[in-house]
């Protein structure tokens, strides 16, 4: 049979089928000499159990894409979901827009609690103008937005990542009207409490949505070289052969077509400069690859 993987707790994993019927399951021993790992999201062939006895996944089938942390695969499309508390982290967005393009996923930037502070939204539009990740405003405590979230998702097989208490289990609750654990806010560090443990896929309403645990770092992964990386800025395209120096980084040459566009406004000169920040980041982990 085939089917997809919801859940995994422990060397457990339940898989779901087209009709809905769900299955207890036990990975293979071949999966482990070939370093492979059931990941929820995958989409496996499998044996049912007979009786009280659990099934085998047989067969992981090829991946569309595959995120380490959070541990998923398959995603089409990811909610970058941050709110006005806690402080956003930029720097994480941009990361995850990496990965998205990297993967050839669909990226969505989700602002929640807008009820809090309307003007976030429209501050990230300038932010990410042309960045290719529309930004859509929400509420999960008063339900503004979520129709329209709920349209732009589809049947997709969605991912919603970001900081540690952004609500992003209450914003999943909203959409599929399951009710699931979530955390306060600590007032004195303003981070959120982690409270989900563990990957899962919900399926509810037509909606395929992981819930995922909070995080707050992703190491950027699979770039081959530092020059690589504005490649995955959709804005800076229009100005690849305008740079006096060809290929040109964009990290303060002389004549830099980028530069000048930042300077200028019609670019983010904060986008512009978180860019640098990754830029050596990469250019590090290029000189120590053989380390």
């Amino acid at each position: 049979m085939e089917g997809i993987l919801v859940r995994g707790i422990g060397s457990f994993y339940t898989a779901v089928t087209e009709t809905g019927e769900a299955f207890t399951l036990r990975a293979k021993k071949k999966f482990r000499h070939q370093r492979l790992t059931p990941m929820v999201g995958d989409r496996v062939r499998f044996t049912p159990g007979s009786g009280e006895e659990e099934g085998w996944v047989e067969e992981i089938l090829p991946r569309r894409s595959v995120f380490v942390r959070p541990p998923v695969a398959n995603v089409e499309t990811l909610l970058i979901t941050v709110a006005p508390v806690p402080q956003p982290d930029l720097l994480l967005v941009d990361r995850l827009l990496v990965e998205c393009r990297r993967q050839g996923l669909r990226s969505l930037l989700v602002v929640n609690k807008c009820d809090l502070d309307g003007a976030l939204a429209e501050q990230l539009r300038r932010e990410y103008r042309g960045a290719e990740a529309e930004v859509l405003p929400v509420s999960a405590r008063t339900g503004a937005g979520l129709e329209a979230l709920r349209a732009a998702v589809g049947g997709s097989l969605c991912c919603l990542a970001g900081q540690s208490g952004v609500g992003k289990s209450t914003l999943l609750g909203a959409l599929t009207g399951i009710d699931l654990e979530t955390g306060e806010i600590s007032r004195r560090i303003a981070r959120g409490k982690n409270t989900t443990r563990r990957a899962e896929l919900i399926l509810s309403g037509g909606l395929r949505i992981f819930d995922t645990a909070g995080f707050s770092l992703l190491a950027l992964s699979g770039l081959e070289e530092p020059e690589n990386l504005r490649l995955y800025w959709p804005e800076f395209a229009g100005h690849e052969g305008s740079c006096r120096f060809q290929p040109c980084l964009h990290n303060r040459e002389p004549g830099c077509s980028v530069q000048a566009a930042a300077a200028a406004g019609t670019l983010s000169p904060a986008r512009l400069e978180r860019y640098r920040q990754l830029l050596a980041e990469v250019r590090e982990a290029w000189d120590a690859r053989y380390d």
